[in-house]
């Protein structure tokens, strides 16, 4: 069987930061049976374009940049960090190219943010007043947790050993690496998970009749850097390249008479 092609651009026009980063992500996809597509920033859009519509999903990673907060109507405030014009102008492309073929689509952290942005949410510029500490960082495997509606996508894919239920929610132990979180969800969005004592919003997923295929869905932890030791990190990306793998072109409208 094909292994399904997954487009996943370059993280960060940070290039120290692009190759500690990118590759996690990459070997995430290869272990989980699909073939990571680098796709590079500042090249023309029809090349971009090109190299997309050859990929069977779409996986908007992390950044150390921020969304630049003017797509969502406000002014940076201190805490805000540099915007990475390039990236963003990237993850629009694929945005826009998954959602037009309904491609399946599963973003992390920055990613996720911009997701949600394209889609016409909003996102709180800096946490503060919060109790968790979402900025914890890559070298702390488990921050926090975070409770997952049983009856979403997400609360299928973690449903495990791995997370027990109480109160009617699956509580997931995540890492945390974000000082920006979701506002509003964006169109045919809804919230899926959040951390219990703060409310930080954790993860967005489609409604039924959200834009776009049957799989989208972003979180706002780093599954790939847990790969190894979490069966949850693992079912979610099982999931996303399985769905690529079942993706099918839309067929195209016929031309009007």
């Amino acid at each position: 069987m094909t292994r399904p092609r997954i487009a996943i651009p370059v993280p960060s026009t940070d290039p120290e930061y692009s190759a500690r980063a990118w590759q996690q992500y990459a070997t995430a996809i290869e272990q989980s049976g699909g073939e990571a597509v680098e796709v590079p920033l500042g090249e023309p859009p029809a090349m971009t374009a090109r190299l997309i519509a050859e990929c069977q999903g779409v996986l908007l990673p992390g950044s150390p940049a921020d969304v630049n907060p003017q797509k969502y109507g406000q002014e940076p405030v201190a805490e805000c960090a540099p915007t990475d014009v390039a990236r963003e102008n990237v993850d629009e492309l694929l945005l826009q190219d998954a959602h037009n073929m309904g491609k399946p689509i599963l973003t992390i952290c920055f990613g996720t943010q911009m997701l949600n942005v394209w889609r016409g949410g909003t996102l709180m510029q800096h946490l503060t007043g919060v109790v968790v500490n979402h900025k914890a960082g890559r070298m702390v495997p488990v921050a926090h947790i975070v409770t997952v509606a049983p009856d979403s996508l997400l609360g299928e894919l973690v449903n495990d050993e791995e997370v027990p239920e109480r109160d009617g929610a699956l509580l997931l132990p995540v890492n945390s690496s974000h000082h920006q979180a979701i506002a509003t969800a964006g169109d045919g969005l809804r919230v899926s998970a959040r951390t219990p004592e703060d409310g930080v919003v954790e993860a967005i997923e489609n409604t039924p009749d959200g834009l776009g295929g049957s799989f989208v869905l972003g979180v706002q932890w780093h599954p790939e850097r847990t790969f190894d030791e979490s069966a949850a990190s693992r079912a979610l990306f099982a999931r996303f390249v399985a769905k690529a793998a079942a993706w099918v072109p839309r067929p195209t409208s016929p031309p009007a008479v």
